[in-house]
């Protein structure tokens, strides 16, 4: 077996080398606090003299967004980052990418806002990830990592639930996990895919074929509501797929607890230690994670606040994700919300006291 290669990075960094190592052609994107790193890294990295990945500084946004869209129209393995307000101005790009069905991957390390806001870390962009910010009936797929090793692994998760689904797949990140340093373990090189391969894999893609075939087209346009009609109703199930096969979670300490803390990205990561806090205090305290956040997982939520005397959601936004958690348990569980704005991040000490002042 051969040795891990263990590396101490950022996670920003971390996405870079992974996005490499998973055998992606192609990266298009930006600058923007707290995400620069990626394509700082990818600079340094020079993957284009080694495995032929392109690495292209846009001249913004909507460029990076629509550079995406034409390299997964050809079966490539494109992706983008940005920050908040990055990412708010490709909105319309997803959504052509979601009408299209075409695979693609928009990593997201979010800062506050609304508007041009701080370089602080948040997760204020909760909403725009998991409801579709562009226009029309449509999801992405969105992974929330709390770790560097996540930021790693999630890149090449995204990919294969991309190139799966035919959907665009998200990394929502923060500020806090893309620049924090941890020990990750670099997933193996794998090799770019030839063109055949792709023809292959892809047969949907628009890439070089026989003069006496016809090219396939790539659109998210059709004139003809009826038409339309159907293709909405296409990608519904499609949705409904994703939904009954690829929710992810994780639990801590649920079994004897009394209460649960449902969290995500990096609040998980402070949760996690305001629940040693409160145990140490005598309050039985467990962890729900959704590592999905579309699709959400509102089934096992729902189960796991069975018995529970209530729910704190902390997030750091004023409050986003307690809305589908309050969707899930229906009144059944108490469900209140903690949580800090303005790019501030919270202490364990101010979950601990949400969780006794709103609850107990």
């Amino acid at each position: 077996m051969a040795e891990q290669e263990v590396r101490l990075m950022k996670g920003n960094e971390a996405i870079a080398h992974a996005a490499i190592r998973c055998g992606a052609d192609g990266y298009f994107g930006y600058p923007i606090t707290p995400q620069s790193e990626v394509l700082e890294t990818l600079a340094q990295l020079k993957p284009w003299e080694t495995t032929g990945m392109v690495v292209l500084q846009a001249e913004s946004e909507v460029s990076s967004i629509n550079m995406i869209y034409g390299g997964a129209g050809a079966g490539k393995r494109v992706l983008t980052s940005s920050s908040s307000p990055g990412v708010a101005l490709m909105q319309e790009g997803i959504a052509y990418m979601a009408g299209a069905e075409l695979p693609g991957l928009i990593v997201n390390v979010q800062r506050g806002g609304p508007g041009l806001g701080t370089i602080q870390p948040s997760q204020s962009d909760y909403f725009q990830a998991t409801r579709g910010g562009g226009n029309g009936d449509y999801y992405v797929i969105v992974l929330a990592p709390n770790s560097v090793q996540e930021m790693a692994d999630f890149v090449d998760l995204a990919f294969e639930l991309a190139f799966k689904y035919r959907n665009p797949a998200m990394i929502l990140s923060d500020g806090v996990i893309g620049q924090m340093m941890e020990k990750v373990v670099l997933p193996p090189q794998k090799p770019r895919r030839t063109d055949e391969q792709i023809r292959q894999e892809c047969p949907w893609a628009a890439v070089g074929r026989p003069a006496t075939r016809k090219p396939n087209i790539i659109t998210s346009l059709e004139l003809t509501s009826e038409v339309m009609e159907q293709r909405n109703l296409h990608l519904q199930e499609k949705y409904s797929e994703i939904k009954a096969k690829e929710v992810r979670f994780e639990t801590q300490q649920l079994d004897d607890a009394d209460y649960m803390i449902v969290s995500f990205g990096s609040a998980s990561r402070i949760a996690e230690s305001a629940i040693e806090i409160a145990r140490e205090e005598g309050i039985k305290v467990g962890l729900f994670r959704p590592i999905t956040l579309w699709p959400f997982p509102e089934e096992q939520i729902r189960k796991a606040a069975e018995g529970k005397k209530g729910i704190l959601v902390a997030e750091i936004n004023a409050g986003q994700m307690i809305e589908d958690v309050r969707l899930a348990v229906n009144g059944a569980v108490p469900v209140a919300h903690f949580g800090r704005l303005g790019g501030i991040v919270p202490e364990p000490d101010e979950i601990v006291n949400a969780l006794k002042e709103k609850l107990q």
